[in-house]
């Protein structure tokens, strides 16, 4: 009987320790469980892709570029054209040089150049081969030579000898495009007007003022964001900018003065001491382009041909 008893109470011990250890089991599992959820959560906020940034509002964009502007009004109160001109000749046939070549390259030929022939029937009777040579060192020089003939023997023949202050008339000329047609007037003529060169149209989409690639489209979106009085100046500024800091391939960011304004910042170098280093020019503390820079320009000349 005592023995059934103890018996009795061993199987009865046994059930308890067996439910307890089951639902100890139970709650643990259903623990690990809830763990296992809360971090997967966790993990998965972690790994959701952020927000993308708002877009920029048409007006928004105008007002940013507008302020852009007027930093670079400030960064380069000296900015001009890099060309060496005395009339609106010489700037009409340097502007036809400079095609894939540098402003420094055409001033330092030029000279040689205009003393040869100084004026438009001077330089429509050249012998080809004779300005070839002369030209040489800009490149292309054959078939600049044929477009150099070729204006000067048209403002000779239908313009009396005159540039002519209209693009209308400016770009019927051989070699003259509505780049260089652009140039001549603002720069000679006081006409207002928009240069869409490589540096200028890269700047302008490195800024987001446009995405065009076509430089009279370029010319077109800019014309409407900036009043024309601007426009000459504009085009001086954005070019001075891309030459000294904005470079093609390795924009200097850390040290550039408007890059709170710039949504292209961090596409070159961010460190300021390293950035500082690729400041080319009057930025740098090197020679600037023109042989004959103006007055106010804080940088050195540039050397003439073959002295450096």
């Amino acid at each position: 009987m005592k023995a059934a008893k103890a018996a009795k109470s061993a199987t009865k011990a046994k059930a308890a320790t067996t439910g307890k250890s089951a639902t100890t089991a139970a709650s643990g599992t259903k623990s690990g469980a809830a763990a296992t959820t809360a971090k997967s959560a966790t993990t998965a906020k972690a790994a959701a892709p952020r927000k993308a940034p708002k877009a920029e509002s048409h007006l928004a964009m105008v007002r940013r570029a507008r302020r852009i502007n007027r930093e670079l009004a400030e960064i380069y109160p000296y900015a001009h054209p890099e060309l060496d001109f005395r009339n609106p000749f010489e700037l009409l046939v340097a502007t036809v040089l400079s095609a894939q070549t540098t402003d420094l390259r055409v001033n330092q030929t030029t000279p040689a150049l205009f003393a040869a022939y100084p004026t438009p029937e001077d330089m429509a009777a050249a012998v080809p081969e004779e300005m070839e040579e002369i030209i040489r060192p800009t490149g292309f020089f054959r078939a600049k030579t044929k477009s150099l003939l070729g204006l000067s023997a048209a403002l000779r023949d239908e313009f009396g000898g005159e540039v002519p202050g209209r693009l209308e008339d400016l770009v019927k000329l051989p070699g003259v495009g509505r780049k260089t047609a652009n140039v001549v007037l603002g720069n000679a003529f006081g006409v207002p007007g928009i240069t869409v060169d490589t540096h200028f149209g890269r700047l302008v989409r490195r800024w987001k003022w446009t995405d065009e690639e076509d430089p009279v489209k370029v010319e077109a979106v800019v014309a409407g964001i900036f009043p024309k009085s601007e426009w000459t100046m504009l085009s001086h500024r954005v070019v001075f900018h891309g030459r000294r800091i904005c470079h093609a391939r390795k924009p200097a960011c850390g040290a550039c003065p408007i890059a709170p304004l710039c949504p292209s910042y961090g596409e070159g170098e961010t460190d300021p001491e390293k950035a500082r280093k690729l400041l080319k020019y009057e930025m740098g503390g090197y020679p600037g382009q023109r042989l004959s820079p103006p007055a106010d320009y804080p940088g050195k000349p540039a050397p003439a041909l073959g002295a450096g």
